[in-house]
């Protein structure tokens, strides 16, 4: 009887690998480059980029496309191996909770059985798990050049928080905000209860989007604001001028009552307050990968 495990090891992990090598090759790297990337030979990824091996189809296949563009993404912003490991290893067990992974496994089984992997996992995310995913988006953030660019004068804060959030304690940020020194993005390490702010928006959000539980805040010119348009970036626009912190709160989650889930809320400012653009996504590392976006049309 093959496991769970077995089932990754077998099936999952040569479509994950085909799905990355063809990623990475699209970027420009080399077939040798991206063997070394993977820990593959170079004859397999020739062979992975020529569609031979077996495939997998249906919600599985769907997301190991997202797991993929997620794992080229921190290979090239020159995330550790060590951090790659832990990031899916993360997915892996997300996989098996979500029932994805265990809807392929059972096919592949030939059982029906669903408490076969229903029951190995149960709970929620830790602690350890939301700051670990954090702490490797930030590094991706850090390392992007373009980003400088983007910081605003109140500088930028990174939040990702615990799904269901009650209080300011299960939202991660940044602790004193992402600055720049001598040209280069400086941050500290995420912490949990950092930023009072992106707390109130996440824990507000989540009563009528769940799934938004990370946002990144950037600064606003008309330059940006045309980029997101270009970008084919759904968002929402503040425009109120006087408004307390609780207010700013209200009317971002108006927004996205009005116009459902949005990549974005551009904050035109007003009295007291700095414009910027809040960036939104169900993970950090999605948000890196929109800020990228957003870079490509600037």
């Amino acid at each position: 009887m093959k496991t769970p495990c077995e089932f990754w090891a077998e099936e999952v992990m040569p479509n994950l690998r085909a799905d990355i090598a063809r990623i990475l090759y699209s970027k420009g790297l080399t077939q040798a480059k991206i063997a070394e990337h993977l820990g593959i030979t170079q004859a397999m990824v020739s062979k992975y980029l020529t569609g031979k091996y077996k495939r997998l189809g249906g919600d599985l296949s769907k997301e190991i496309q997202i797991v993929a563009q997620e794992v080229a993404s921190l290979i090239l912003y020159g995330a550790k191996k060590e951090d790659i490991i832990r990031f899916l290893n993360k997915r892996f067990f997300e996989m098996l909770r979500s029932g994805i992974l265990c809807k392929g496994y059972l096919e592949y089984i030939e059982s029906d059985d669903e408490s076969l992997c229903s029951d190995l996992f149960s709970g929620e995310p830790s602690r350890t798990q939301i700051l670990e995913e954090l702490n490797l988006a930030l590094g991706g953030l850090l390392r992007n050049k373009g980003f400088l660019k983007l910081i605003p004068e109140i500088r930028s804060n990174f939040a990702y928080s615990l799904p269901d959030p009650k209080e300011k304690e299960d939202v991660a940020a940044v602790p004193g905000r992402i600055t720049h020194v001598k040209d280069k993005a400086y941050a500290l390490p995420p912490e949990f209860g950092a930023s009072e702010h992106m707390a109130g928006v996440l824990i507000a959000l989540s009563n009528v989007f769940p799934g938004i539980r990370s946002v990144l805040n950037i600064k606003y010119d008309e330059n940006i604001f045309r980029a997101l348009k270009k970008a084919g970036f759904k968002f929402g626009v503040i425009e109120k001028s006087e408004r307390s912190e609780d207010e700013t709160v209200r009317l971002i989650v108006e927004e996205f009552k009005k116009k459902g889930s949005l990549d974005a809320v551009v904050d035109r400012g007003g009295f007291g307050i700095e414009p910027c653009v809040y960036i939104f996504g169900k993970n950090p590392i999605e948000v890196v990968e929109k800020v990228k976006r957003l870079e490509s049309f600037l």
